[in-house]
């Protein structure tokens, strides 16, 4: 995987146009001038909490005693629920991640799962653990797609007055759709290792 399609992939996982719904209504309750703000402490924190799993994966793996094939078929199932869920939200309304909760939002759940959700973390665990000699091209990967992601979130109430609610949900379900792609590639990836790995 280059760094250019690795830092697409997370960008997609990400979701940063499908965040946008979420994140105005959970600063729905937070005063104008503090909104920004928000969301940069947000934003910082998912980044850091990206760049934990990024460096600390191999241990967390070997600690855990996982197998690469095992994450690879996890991520991939993850990915797939998460773009199940883009595709075909939720009848309440409620998005990937739950009803927001009232008052000012603190980690949870703009910058985990936001931002820095289960599925980011275990792509970034598969591609430290799958080629652990190129976390700087993975660095990279992750910084552009944080940045890119984070331009998309800062200007959420840009966006979403410009483009409209109708036209965000039909991105949204496209990038969904690339995610689905991706997870299945990634589950099929995985148990061809596995099945490799065991004839």
């Amino acid at each position: 995987m280059t760094t250019l399609s690795a830092g697409i992939l997370l960008f997609l996982i990400m979701d940063p146009l499908g965040n946008i719904p979420l994140f105005l209504s959970l600063l729905k309750e937070v005063p104008p001038k503090r909104r920004r703000r928000v969301m940069v402490r947000e934003l910082l924190i998912a980044l850091g909490v990206l760049l934990v799993f990024l460096f600390g994966g191999q241990y967390i793996l070997k600690l855990l005693q996982l197998k690469q094939e095992s994450i690879s078929i996890a991520g991939g199932i993850v990915l797939f629920l998460i773009g199940i869920r883009m595709v075909f939200p939720p009848a309440d309304g409620s998005g990937i991640f739950g009803k927001a909760g009232g008052g000012e939002p603190f980690i949870v759940p703009m910058a985990i799962p936001g931002v820095a959700g289960p599925s980011a973390m275990a792509a970034l665990l598969l591609l430290t653990n799958t080629q652990p000699g190129r976390t700087a091209d993975w660095t990279i990967a992750l910084l552009l797609a944080w940045l890119a992601s984070s331009v998309i979130l800062l200007s959420a109430t840009y966006l979403f007055r410009w483009l409209g609610e109708s036209v965000l949900t039909a991105l949204e379900r496209v990038m969904g759709m690339l995610l689905i792609a991706l997870s299945v590639q990634m589950f099929m990836a995985g148990v061809a290792a596995f099945l490799h790995e065991n004839v």
